[in-house]
Order: C-alpha cells, then structure tokens, then sequence
C-alpha cells in the first residue's frame, strides 16, 4: 500500500444530514457543529447549499469564522448542482467560497427517469465540464465531481466522466452509493478500478439503506489507499441522512482506527482528535432532536455497560477482556451532574437576573450592564430560533461572538410581490 496517503474524513451532517425527512437544525446549531468537527479535526465539512437563499447569511458568517481564524481546522464546501449557472450563483452568493462539490446524476436509472430523455450521456460530461471549468476560473482551491447513484452506474462511464472532469480541474472524484446499493466487496473492487484509472482522490459517499454504510466506507476508503491516492470518507454526526441515514461519523473513525485489518496499517488525518466524539455526538443528538440509540457504537449508552456475569467480572478484571477501546478516547466518563432543586434558565422570555446567573455558573462576566443586556437580547433570539433551551456551547458562541451569532441568525425572507397572484380570499385554516 502506499504509505504517504492518508485517509480523511468530510462530515456532510450540515447538508445531507439535515436533509433528514422530518427533522431539522437551525442555523445557529449548524454553526456549532461546524466549531465542533473543527475541535474534532474533521477535515471538512459540507455546511450547506450556496444556491439556497435562506442559507446565505449562515455560510457567509461561517466563512468568516474562517478568515477570522475561529474556524482553522475544517475546511467548509459548498454542495451545488453541477451546471456552470449553479456554480455562477453559489460564487455570487459567497464570495468567499473555496471548496465545493458539484453533483450530477450518472447511472441509466437516473439519466433517464430524472432528465426525461432531455440528457444524454455526453450531455452529461459536457454539463460537468462547463461546471468544473467556472469553479476553476471563480478560484475554487478544491473541486469534487459528485457522482449521483454511481453504484448503479456503469463503471467505464464513470471512469471516463471522471477523467474528462479531471482535465479540466477536478481534483476528487465523489462515488455516490445514493441507495445503498453497494456491499463491502464490491466497493473495493469499483473503487479500486475507479482510483486506478483515474489517478483521482477519492470520496467514498454510502448510504446505510440495508446496513452496510459504515463497512463500505472504510473498505472503500482502503481501495483508494491501495491505489495510491487519498481517501476522503464521507460521514454524518450519529448517521444522520435521508431515509436510513449516511455513514455514521464516529463507527467510520473507529473502524479506521480500532479495526484489525485497518489499526496502525493506514494513515489518518494528524488533525484528528478523537476525545472531542462524545460532546459533539451529544450535541447533535439533542439539535436534532433524536435521542442517541442505547446501543449506538461508542455513543450510545450501554456502549461501555455489561451486565452478564462473565462480562461483567472480566471487564473489572482487565478493561480489554470485553472493551475493544477506552471510552476516555471519546471524552466519556466525566461526571453529569443533574439539578433535582432550583434551576434558573434562560430563553426567549428570560430576564436579567437570570440570564446573568446562567452566565455566572459558566464563570463568564460582562463589562458592565449595557454589554449583559445586549448579549441576553441575543440569546432571546437564539432560543426563538433554535426553539429548544440553549446549551452551554450555544451560550458561549453567542458571548464570544456575537457579530457572528447576529448574522448567523438572520434570515431575510425572500419574497417578490410582483410575482404574487393580485388577488387571493382568505381561507378558514380549520377547514
């Protein structure tokens, strides 16, 4: 295998994941998981759509926590269409953007009961091309080619789509197992095929649709390691995603880390800090309003619990008997201390007084009394927005920079009256 090629991770939890059906994060909570994969080392991570109006003021104060030097470790993408019109607009929309990914449906399936017949193959290469080249010419750093329903995409297509995107300057090549189709065999052998023919950085994109999203990427992840270039595993924060989810971010790394066939074999990120797993596991989890499943790898709550008696007396005896990791290496195993008296809370109707004592017990101070009252009007609007009580990260985010927490929450409705109809009756909503 070569050795200088690592493996790396860019979580799509602020783009694919909250495209979870039924469920949603506010922009403030995305933020927040962008600071957190950064105190991971993820990276990158895939924060939103440049083409999407409500998103903008949240991706431009992102990017400037990144010029600002808040945001130092993860690089943020932008996930766009793959038409020169969509990279035009995300450009327009985000001056400071420099690393997307643009997206294009590949295999019959899609060509033909997506596009209707209007799209050809060759349309296809052309309609990338054209996207590929105007990223280029904007002063994109990175430019992934993102193949939609690759796994049923038949393979020297995707090979040659992909080596006409790398001409123009197309630096990884996105293998997109948009149904899950895949299993851990079979993702070695196309990815092996694709890498070598290619030449191309790989990103190994699974969806979990019968389980095996995890498995698939690591082993994809090994093929292109094994080719000789560099793997980029695409994840979500507690394998949130559409329908059954996307590769779980915490299994993807311990798998590379802990597995037999991956441990001290094959090189990660340097950047990665594992011990920062279990906060923002926990974090998400309660953005997303979700609980945690209680045999969640790692996270979960019975990950480290026994209970049979053979287990039990062997993990007192010597944790590796029945424990594969420590649960110290994901920051587990502080105390959570549960208020059963009094507690004072802060929210969208919460006073002075109280505000400054939440404050207090995270030993934060103002400077005097006109600073206290303009950060308690902030957190008012945060907890409107994110309409759950704010958590300590929240709380910290919005003391420290609150420049950045005020455009993070700003959204402007988009709205043109000239295109609205000029007369419309009012409707009883009870009927």
């Amino acid at each position: 295998m070569t050795q200088d090629k690592y493996i790396h991770f860019v979580d799509v939890t602020n783009r694919d994941g909250v495209q979870t059906s039924r469920l949603g994060l506010a922009k403030l909570q995305k933020t927040i998981i962008n600071l957190m994969l950064n105190s991971l080392g993820i990276t990158q991570s895939e924060f939103g759509f440049p083409t999407t109006k409500h998103e903008l003021n949240y991706l431009n104060a992102n990017l400037d926590l990144v010029e600002a030097g808040i945001i130092n470790r993860t690089k943020l993408s932008g996930w766009m269409r793959g038409i020169a019109k969509d990279v035009e607009e995300s450009f327009k929309n985000c001056p400071k953007l420099k690393y997307v990914n643009l997206s294009v449906s590949t295999s019959d399936q899609m060509i033909q009961g997506k596009y209707k017949g209007t799209k050809s193959k060759e349309d296809i290469i052309t309609l990338t091309n054209e996207a590929v080249e105007c990223a280029k010419e904007k002063g994109a750093i990175s430019i992934g080619v993102n193949a939609e329903d690759a796994s049923r995409s038949d393979i020297n297509y995707l090979i040659k789509w992909g080596l006409n995107a790398k001409e123009k300057g197309a630096t990884r090549f996105r293998y997109c197992d948009t149904l899950g189709f895949d299993d851990p065999q079979t993702s070695y052998e196309r990815i092996t095929k694709i890498a070598q023919e290619t030449g191309m950085d790989i990103e190994l994109h699974y969806h979990n649709d019968i389980g095996m999203a995890v498995a698939n990427s690591v082993m994809g992840a090994k093929a292109a390691i094994d080719s000789g270039v560099n793997a980029y595993i695409n994840t979500a924060i507690n394998g949130m995603g559409e329908r059954a989810g996307n590769a779980d971010l915490i299994s993807c790394l311990l798998a590379v880390l802990k597995s037999s066939g991956f441990k001290d074999k094959y090189k990660i990120d340097k950047q990665i800090d594992l011990s920062k797993s279990w906060k923002l596991a926990k974090y998400t989890a309660y953005a997303f309003g979700l609980p945690i499943p209680i045999n969640q790898p790692a996270v979960g709550s019975n990950a480290f619990a026994h209970e049979s008696g053979i287990h039990a007396d062997g993990a007192l005896k010597d944790r590796r008997n029945y424990e594969l990791y420590d649960y110290e290496e994901l920051g587990r195993g502080e105390p959570e201390i549960v208020e059963t008296g009094r507690m004072i809370t802060t929210g969208e109707y919460g006073g002075i007084k109280g505000f400054r004592n939440v404050y207090e017990k995270m030993e934060l101070e103002f400077e005097n009394e006109e600073d206290a009252r303009n950060i308690l009007e902030l957190a008012r609007y945060a907890n409107v927005h994110t309409q759950k009580p704010l958590t300590d990260a929240e709380l910290k985010f919005i003391y420290y920079y609150p420049e950045f927490a005020a455009k993070i929450m700003t959204v402007t409705p988009y709205y043109e009256p000239a295109h609205a109809p000029k007369s419309r009756k009012y409707q009883d909503l009870l009927i």
